[in-house]
């Protein structure tokens, strides 16, 4: 038997999770985050699925767009970071993308280029967490400006919230009232409205008001709740990926003896290990301390011991047998819980996963998922 360790991906949760989004917020669009690799799951498999169902796909930087455009998408792409030099601009137009425009040196860019070929902006707004943006008090010049350059055909303005995962914070509101005055003077003086986008998946889900023309969500498109306090069930959000391995050898510690390194954990009992084939090398989190469990058969069981690079141990009954699959987050296993376990997040966990873990080879689709699903499973 080999080494076994691979993700399944379920192309009906991600489409049902796009569905809860829409229903928060029915008016907007929709723009399907798909960075950092469709945040580990894999922009390669899930990026046409969602190019047919969402209004349009937002990545970090220019290498992402330009991945989308050679998989084959065709629609809306919005470049989060916007182009740093001239050429990048040039091809962001030559390819169709749309910018955002958080920073002087983009706007000089703008303003010295000669292409007249029509180009979607997003002026980036920084409203109060002083990371990218024009703060309110110079927006009003940055969208003058903008406004002045060729090719500048449809042109709104975004933020980001720091906090609206944290909603008894006064945060949110107050960049919220930050956003909605520059919103309000740029339609006046427009003499018509102004497009907006604030609602990242926290928003979209506990901010109604937030609502625009355009949402954002990320990390509930996967199936993971943005709120350290509130699990995904309860938003009937659905795991997109489960992560899985087997276990690959059982045995019987005696009463006394210790395992892994650092002979951390003690058995205080004649007690049944198995060991599974993952680890921190496949991107399974090396804190994820005793005690944080894991599925085998449906069944519960907790990890004991360190995580090594390649396994990890769990202490197990007599219903667990070699080759039995093992799940470590996704389906009947939230990956909220192994993050909190392991003192992180779930985007992280996603996002750290490593090549040696095994996936599906080709893009998503509702009536093939299964077949995919076998496919990264056997190999």
């Amino acid at each position: 038997m080999m080494r076994e360790c691979w993700l399944t991906l379920d192309a009906q949760a991600l489409l049902h999770n796009l569905t809860v989004m829409r229903e928060h917020m029915p008016e907007a669009k929709l723009l399907a985050m798909v960075k950092a690799d469709a945040y580990g799951h894999g922009i390669a498999q899930l990026a046409p699925l969602l190019a047919d169902h969402a209004d349009g796909l937002g990545v970090a930087c220019m290498s992402e767009a330009l991945a989308l455009r050679e998989q084959g998408v065709k629609g809306n792409i919005t470049v989060m970071q916007g182009v740093f030099n001239a050429d990048e601009l040039a091809v962001a137009r030559a390819q169709y993308l749309t910018l955002v425009v958080h920073s002087p040196e983009q706007l000089d860019l703008f303003e010295n280029a000669e292409s007249s070929r029509p180009l979607a902006v997003w002026l980036k707004i920084n409203t109060g967490m002083n990371r990218l943006g024009f703060r309110p008090a110079q927006a009003l010049m940055a969208w003058r400006r903008l406004g002045n350059c060729v090719g500048v055909h449809r042109l709104g303005i975004a933020a980001h919230f720091a906090c609206a995962d944290e909603p008894v914070l006064a945060m949110t509101d107050q960049q919220l009232g930050r956003f909605r005055a520059l919103q309000q003077a740029l339609s006046a003086e427009k003499g018509a409205s102004v497009a907006g986008s604030l609602a990242n998946s926290a928003g979209v889900l506990a901010w109604p008001e937030a609502a625009d023309e355009w949402m954002r969500p990320g990390i509930a498109l996967y199936g993971s709740s943005p709120f350290a306090d509130r699990a995904a069930a309860e938003f009937d959000l659905r795991p997109v990926m489960t992560l899985r391995a087997r276990v690959i050898s059982v045995f019987t510690v005696p009463a006394g003896e210790r395992v892994g390194y650092g002979a951390s954990w003690l058995a205080e009992r004649s007690t049944r290990i198995a060991v599974v084939s993952i680890g921190y090398g496949d991107g399974y989190p090396r804190h994820a301390p005793t005690g944080t469990p894991v599925l085998i058969a449906g069944q519960r069981y907790e990890l004991v011991g360190r995580v090594s690079m390649d396994m990890i141990t769990v202490k197990v009954d007599d219903r667990v047998s070699v080759g039995d699959e093992v799940v470590l987050w996704g389906q009947g296993l939230p990956v909220d819980e192994i993050a909190s376990a392991a003192g992180t997040i779930s985007y992280e966990l996603f996002c750290r996963l490593t090549a040696r873990v095994r996936r599906p080879s080709q893009p998503l689709d509702l009536a093939e998922a299964p077949m995919a699903d076998a496919e990264a499973a056997h190999g």
